[in-house]
């Protein structure tokens, strides 16, 4: 067994990657910053693994969601930054993962919506970099196509971003996978952003059907008026 999940299980923070994005649906911020930094402390003490590194990196990936959910952008920034090194190191020991390059994309797409100027100046170029990288690896991941779509939705529309390049990631999200309740979240998410409310509805409402628990996408719907 690992040396990263011996220290886990001393420190009783040993969760499964399911377990991580419960926390992540029921916005529990600080049990995924604890579990984070314990990733990390765990990654530190074994640093030539690569999982180690990314697991802590997906781990921040979720914290900075919830933290961007709860408004609190410089806590989301934070968590995005460190995942993002996490990730880096990942792929610096294993560049061949195309899981690697989706998460390090991911979280440098969520550094833009908290520093939206400055993040995408900084790291806009590289989120698209990486998460073309995972979906050239990985054409048929429907996990990989939703990341590149959040990253065209924060991505200024001057850089070549906006939600309708978004929409057609999702919607290949969920050719790929039908009962992936990210894609139809962000897909209800960009359809709102683009004013079609009754397409964004029912994106939402079926994103609940297949992950009720998000409380997120709730609040969402909750967002979009009824026609």
């Amino acid at each position: 067994m690992r040396r990263i999940i011996v220290g886990l299980v001393v420190a009783g923070l040993c969760l499964a990657a399911d377990d991580l994005a419960k926390l992540r649906d029921r916005q529990d911020r600080g049990a995924l910053e604890k579990n984070a930094s314990a990733l990390q402390s765990a990654a530190e003490k074994s640093a030539g693994d690569a999982k180690g590194w990314y697991e802590a990196a997906q781990a921040y990936s979720y914290l900075a969601e919830v933290a961007y959910e709860l408004h609190d952008k410089a806590a989301s920034e934070r968590a995005a930054e460190a995942g993002v090194k996490d990730a880096e190191k990942a792929i610096a020991i294993n560049g061949k993962v195309a899981d690697y390059y989706r998460v390090l994309g991911t979280l440098c797409g969520q550094v833009i919506p908290a520093n939206p100027i400055m993040g995408a100046f900084a790291y806009g170029k590289r989120a698209k970099d990486a998460l073309d990288t995972a979906l050239q690896m990985d054409p048929r991941s429907s996990k990989a196509h939703v990341a590149h779509g959040v990253g065209f939705y924060y991505l200024p529309t001057n850089f070549g971003g906006g939600p309708e390049n978004a929409i057609k990631d999702y919607k290949q999200a969920i050719a790929l996978d039908p009962k992936n309740a990210e894609a139809y979240l962000w897909l209800g998410v960009a359809f709102a952003k683009s004013h079609q409310n009754a397409q964004a509805r029912e994106a939402l409402t079926k994103s609940l059907q297949l992950d009720p628990d998000r409380l997120w996408t709730k609040e969402q719907l909750n967002k979009v008026p009824a026609q």
